[in-house]
């Protein structure tokens, strides 16, 4: 007899459901009465690119974006993406060495870079884009992406005079490195992309810090729900690798258990546009609380069961420190400071070679740990790359 692949015992499957996969299951119904006897938190969620604070106690919740609608991020975005481009740009020329993609890409490159350097200046970063994070660096700013433009037009263009030399030795030594003289570049292009993560990461943590700390949050018994798709899809599924779970980190002076940060990248997130409709945006409130107490309502029956055993106990994404002769990491490196360059360029090596890091988190909770410790004032945090390093002075 040939089995059917679809059977299935009705009792048993009574029995399954009699627990879970039912809104009438046991499960459900313990998730609803943990919730309900629970007090009315905070409850924190953040998607992609918004966070949501849902006060409680029917009070409306309130919205703060933090990534693609704030200014400056697509400007800042652009300048990073000089060297992976470049390196793009050597792999396709190395796949297909006599083709027309790589100098036709390269040939676009050099357009769009040209264009953007006429268009920087001054008065772009400090009366159009304006970022109150920014203020009182945007000549140095103006400086750094004009440096940055030109460098990478001047090796684009000996790049197509001379193909041979686009390779990746030659990348690092005459464009990211900087050890070489073979297009004038005086600083590395390594210290323009920290730079430009970092002022990302600078703002965002200004305006989110500032925010949380207006609505004094208890943070001890807050709830927190990381959302949906952070980035790539294999990115942001742990604690050690979530710029967001970083920055609500460094926002709560790190008060917030970890225990209580829960990521789902599978489910859905909250979507709306701006101006935000705060009654759509209630409507999430309570499919979020749900969500994080059936998670939560899951873990307390561990002690419950194995009293006795050891417990888990999250811990905190610990850095490892680079010692001379390390030669891997499985997480990003602690840094030691802004000129600690070992450790800021293995961890942009880190978030290219790790699929569960977000490219744009490179150094999200360094400028958030910096933020926090000066009371939440950009002046005061170092902005690696940038302060102290010498860029030519097109602009004054």
């Amino acid at each position: 007899m040939t089995a059917n692949p679809n059977f299935q015992s009705p009792e048993f499957l009574r029995l399954f459901e009699t627990y879970t996969a039912s809104a009438d299951s046991i499960g459900a119904k313990m998730t609803h009465a943990t919730a309900e006897a629970a007090p009315d938190a905070a409850l924190i969620v953040a998607t992609a690119a918004d966070f949501i604070l849902f006060p409680g106690r029917g009070r409306p919740p309130e919205v703060e974006g933090y990534r693609l609608t704030t200014r400056g991020f697509k400007e800042l975005a652009a300048v990073s993406h000089l060297g992976p481009a470049l390196a793009s740009l050597v792999r396709l020329r190395e796949l297909d060495p006599e083709g027309t993609l790589w100098r036709g890409e390269t040939e676009r490159l050099l357009a769009a870079t040209v264009a953007a350097r006429e268009a920087n200046s001054v008065a772009l970063w400090r009366d159009d884009i304006a970022v109150p994070a920014y203020r009182g660096r945007e000549t140095a700013i103006a400086n750094m992406v004009h440096y940055a433009c030109e460098v990478t037009e001047r090796y684009i263009a000996r790049a197509l005079a001379h193909p041979e030399t686009l390779t990746a030795a030659d990348l690092r030594t005459h464009y990211l490195e900087a050890t070489g003289d073979a297009i004038g570049a005086s600083v590395p292009m390594n210290k323009v992309m920290i730079a430009t993560f970092f002022l990302v990461g600078l703002d965002t943590g200004h305006r989110v810090i500032a925010w949380f700390e207006r609505h004094r949050i208890d943070w001890a018994n807050a709830m927190v729900l990381i959302v949906g798709r952070q980035g790539r899809p294999t990115a942001g599924v742990t604690w050690s690798t979530n710029a967001v779970c970083s920055m609500i980190l460094a926002s709560s002076h790190h008060a917030l258990p970890l225990e209580r940060v829960y990521i789902a990248p599978h489910a859905p997130a909250p979507t709306f546009t701006y101006p935000v409709d705060l009654a759509a945006v209630s409507a999430h409130e309570a499919p979020m609380r749900k969500l994080w107490w059936a998670t939560r309502a899951m873990s307390d029956l561990g002690p419950m069961m194995y009293e006795g055993y050891p417990r888990f106990a999250p811990g905190r994404g610990g850095r490892p420190v680079l010692q001379p002769d390390t030669t891997e990491v499985s997480e990003m490196p602690a840094i030691g400071g802004p000129e600690d360059w070992h450790a800021l360029n293995t961890r942009m090596r880190v978030i290219l070679e790790d699929p569960r890091q977000l490219l744009a988190g490179c150094v999200t909770d360094y400028a958030a740990d910096q933020l926090q410790g000066n009371g939440n004032d950009p002046l005061k945090a170092v902005v690696p790359g940038l302060d102290g390093t010498d860029y030519p002075a097109y602009f004054s």
